[in-house]
C-alpha cells in the first residue's frame, strides 16, 4: 500500500525539513501523522495506541533538537511510529513489522536517527546516561541526551537504578516521563498512585501555574522557567501533595505535569529545559490512543489492535471461529480449572495479564492473581516468596521477557527447589515483533538449571496435562513452555491427566530413519512424515515432551534402531534440545548422523511465522528435505 500524506507531512522527510515549519503549523501537522500512522496500522497492523498518543511529543522532540547529533531514545519503543516517520523512513512506513521491511522498534543498524535499539522496558535511562557520561569523558558538553519513558516502563527497576545512579552525575540528561496511566493493560503499584497524585491534584497544578503566571510574566513556561523552578523547591509539592517529590528525591529537577498532546506548549518549554545543565525529569501526561476515538475509548485493545477500519476504528471479527483455539485461552481457561480444584494456586505476571489470558482469572479470582508491574525480577523472587510459603504460583512470563530474570530463576527457585511454575508463553519465533521479542533462547539457558523440569507441549491437550501435572504435591520448578498464536485442537478442553515427569512418547513407527520434536513444531514433522510415507519413506516421530530430564530408556531405543536422526526445535539450534541430544549420545557411545533444524546463530527479524520458519529452516518442507537426504 502507499498511504496518503497531509500537504505537511508530504514535504516533511527529516528534522531538518521539520524544523523549517512555523511553529503555528505544527498541531496541523501533528494530524497528519496521526492519520497516516492510522492508515497504515488499519492493514499493516502494530502497536497503534502508544504512538498515537506520542506523536506530539516526537513533532516537539525533533523541533527542538537537533538528532542525530543530540542522541533520543524511546523506551521500549511502541511509542516511535511518529519519531521514524520524520527520520527518513516515511516511504517505507507501510512495510513496518513485515519481512525484509522497517523494524517496529527504533534499531540502531536501520537509522542514525535511531540512537539506542530497544524492545525490552525500562532501559532508556540507563542508555541515556551512558551517552551522557560518555559525552562528558569526550568533553562534548554540547550534546543533549533526552529518554522517553512511559509510566508503564517506569515501574521496571532498571529504570529506578538509573535513576538512582544519573542524579549524582554531570550528565546533560533530561528524563520525559510519558505518563498515559496504561501500558497494555492498566498500570498497578505504588508509583501509579503517586503519578496519579500529580496529575489529579488541582490544587497543587492551580497553584503552580499562578506562580508561574505571576513570576513568567503571564506565560507558565517562558525564560524565567529556571528561576521558577529553583524558588519553588520542594515546598509546594510536598505541602499539596504530602509527600515529597520522587524525582526531586533523586536529584533530578522536576518539571510538569505539563500536557503532552499540546505540540506548541512543549516546543517552549523543552527549548526553554535546553539551557538546564544536568540532570532533569519532565513528566508529560499524554492520552494513549489520540486522536481515534475508539483507541482512546478502549485503551488495551487499541494497544496493537489487528486489522481494523481505518475511519469506523471496527475491528475485523476473527474468521477462525470452529478452529483451534489460542495457546494463551488455553492456559487462561486451564489455570482457573486447576485453582478451583487446588486452593493453593496463584496466578502472578508482570503487566501481562491480558496477553497471556491471566486476566480471565483474575477477572473470577481477583484475591488469587497479582500483576506486579514491568518488574520480571521482582516477579520471580514474589513467586517464590509465594512457594516458600506453601502456595503453588503460575508465573506467567513471556520466554523474552524471562531473559531478563535469571539469575532470580536460579538463585531464589532452582536453588531452594521451590514449586514456582514457569509458564514462559510466546516461546519460539513470535512474528513480526522481531529479535526483541522472539523468544528462542530458553530451551538452551534453562536446560543447564539444575532441579528444574522443562516441558513444551505439542497440542493443546499436552499443555493441560503439562499444567495439570505442574501443580501436583510434592513437585519442584516446572517450567512450560509454548507459542505465541492458535493450536491444533478445536476440540481442546480433554480431560486433566498427570503425565510421568520425563518420558516422551512415540507417535508413528517408522524403520527408516527418525525425527524427534519438541513443543508444536511436532505438528510440522508430523505432516512431514505423512509426505514421506507416501514416497514409501518410513520415519519415527518421537514428541520428547520434555528437554529436562531426559527421556533416557526412550533414547537408548532409538540410538540402537536409527543411524539417520532430525531434531526440530523451534529455538536456538546453538544449545537446544539438539544439542542435548549430541551431548547424551556422545556421552552413551552411540554413533548417528543427526542433523539438527531451528533457529540458526544470528538474530532473527521481523515476519510471519511462515516466513521465518521458511528462513530458518524447520517449515514442513525443510523437514522433509532433512529426513529425505539421508546420506
Amino acid at each position: 500500500m502507499t498511504p496518503s500524506a497531509g500537504p505537511l507531512l508530504s514535504v516533511v522527510d527529516f528534522p531538518a525539513d521539520l524544523k523549517k515549519l512555523a511553529i503555528e503549523e505544527l498541531p496541523q501537522l501533528c494530524e497528519e501523522i496521526r492519520l497516516f500512522i492510522i492508515e497504515v496500522m488499519s492493514v499493516n497492523p502494530g502497536h497503534l495506541g502508544a504512538s498515537l498518543g506520542a506523536v506530539e511529543l516526537a513533532v516537539a522532540l525533533h523541533y527542538v533538537y537537533d538528532a542525530p547529533f543530540d542522541k533520543l531514545i524511546w523506551d521500549v519503543g511502541h511509542q516511535a511510529y511518529a519519531h521514524k516517520i520524520l527520520t527518513g523512513r516515511k516511504d517505507r512506513f507501510a512495510s513496518i513489522r513485515t519481512y525484509k521491511g522497517i523494524s517496529g522498534f527504533p534499531k540502531m543498524s536501520e537509522s542514525e536517527f535511531d540512537a539506542f535499539g530497544v524492545g525490552h522496558s525500562s532501559t532508556s535511562v540507563s542508555a541515556a546516561l551512558g551517552m551522557g557520561v560518555a559525552a562528558t569523558l569526550d568533553k562534548n558538553r554540547d550534546r543533549h541526551h533526552v529518554a522517553v519513558i512511559g509510566d508503564g516502563a517506569m515501574t521496571g527497576g532498571m529504570a529506578m537504578e538509573a535513576l538512582n545512579n544519573g542524579g549524582v552525575s554531570n550528565a546533560n540528561l533530561l528524563v520525559i516521563l510519558n505518563d498515559n496511566q496504561i501500558a497494555i493493560d492498566k498500570n498497578v503499584g505504588a508509583i501509579k498512585d503517586y503519578l496519579a497524585d500529580i496529575v489529579t491534584s488541582k490544587t497543587y497544578n492551580k497553584v503552580r501555574d499562578k506562580i508561574w503566571y505571576i513570576m513568567g510574566g503571564g506565560t507558565p513556561y517562558g525564560k524565567n522557567s529556571r528561576a521558577i523552578v529553583k524558588q519553588m523547591g520542594n515546598a509546594l509539592k510536598t505541602t499539596l501533595l504530602k509527600s515529597g517529590n520522587l524525582f526531586e528525591a533523586f536529584n533530578f529537577r522536576y518539571f510538569g505535569p505539563v500536557d503532552g498532546n499540546d505540540v506548541i506548549r512543549l516546543v517552549k518549554l523543552l527549548s526553554d529545559m535546553k539551557s538546564i545543565r544536568g540532570p532533569k525529569l519532565l513528566h508529560v501526561h499524554t492520552i494513549k490512543g489520540k486522536g481515534f476515538e475508539k483507541a482512546e475509548k478502549d485503551q488495551t485493545i487499541y494497544h496493537a489492535p489487528g486489522l481494523f477500519d481505518k475511519t469506523t476504528g471496527t475491528i475485523r471479527e476473527d474468521t477462525c471461529q470452529g478452529q483451534a483455539p489460542k495457546y494463551q485461552t488455553v492456559f487462561g481457561r486451564t489455570i482457573i480449572e486447576l485453582a478451583e480444584q487446588n486452593p493453593k494456586i496463584l496466578g502472578v505476571t508482570p503487566a501481562m495479564s491480558t496477553g497471556c489470558s491471566l486476566n480471565l482469572m483474575m477477572n473470577k479470582m481477583p484475591d488469587r492473581t497479582f500483576d506486579v508491574g514491568i518488574a520480571e525480577q521482582h516477579a520471580v523472587t514474589f513467586s517464590a516468596g509465594l512457594a516458600a510459603s506453601g502456595y503453588i504460583p503460575f508465573c506467567n512470563i513471556y520466554s523474552t521477557f524471562m531473559q531478563r530474570a535469571y539469575d532470580q530463576v536460579i538463585h531464589d527457585v532452582a536453588l531452594q527447589k521451590l514449586q514456582v511454575v514457569f509458564c514462559l508463553d510466546r516461546g519460539g519465533l513470535v512474528g513480526e515483533d522481531g529479535a526483541t521479542h522472539h523468544g528462542v533462547f530458553d530451551l538452551a539457558y534453562l536446560r543447564c538449571i539444575p532441579n528444574l523440569v522443562i516441558a513444551s507441549p505439542m497440542n493443546e491437550e499436552s499443555l493441560r496435562d503439562m499444567m495439570y501435572t505442574a501443580q501436583l504435591e510434592g513437585g519442584g520448578p516446572f517450567a512450560i513452555r509454548y507459542p505465541r498464536g492458535r493450536g491444533v485442537m478445536p476440540h481442546w478442553k480433554t480431560p486433566l491427566k498427570a503425565l510421568e515427569i520425563g518420558k516422551g512418547r512415540i507417535l508413528r513407527e517408522g524403520k527408516d530413519r527418525a525425527v524427534i520434536t519438541l513443543g508444536p513444531v511436532g505438528n510440522d514433522a508430523a505432516e512431514a512424515c505423512e509426505i514421506l510415507a507416501k514416497e514409501g519413506i518410513s520415519v519415527a516421530h518421537i514428541d520428547l515432551r520434555f528437554l529436562k530430564p531426559l527421556d533416557e530408556v526412550l533414547l537408548h531405543q532409538v540410538f540402537k534402531k536409527y543411524s539417520h536422526i532430525v531434531t526440530v526445535e523451534d529455538g536456538t539450534i546453538m544449545g537446544g534440545m539438539g544439542s542435548a541430544l549430541l551431548e547424551w549420545m556422545a556421552d552413551h557411545g552411540y554413533q548417528a548422523k543427526i542433523v539438527r533444524l531451528g533457529v540458526p546463530d544470528r538474530f532473527i527479524e521481523q515476519g510471519s511465522l511462515a516466513e521465518l520458519h521458511r528462513e530458518c529452516g524447520f517449515d514442513t518442507e525443510t523437514i522433509v528435505k532433512a529426513l529425505r537426504a539421508k546420506n
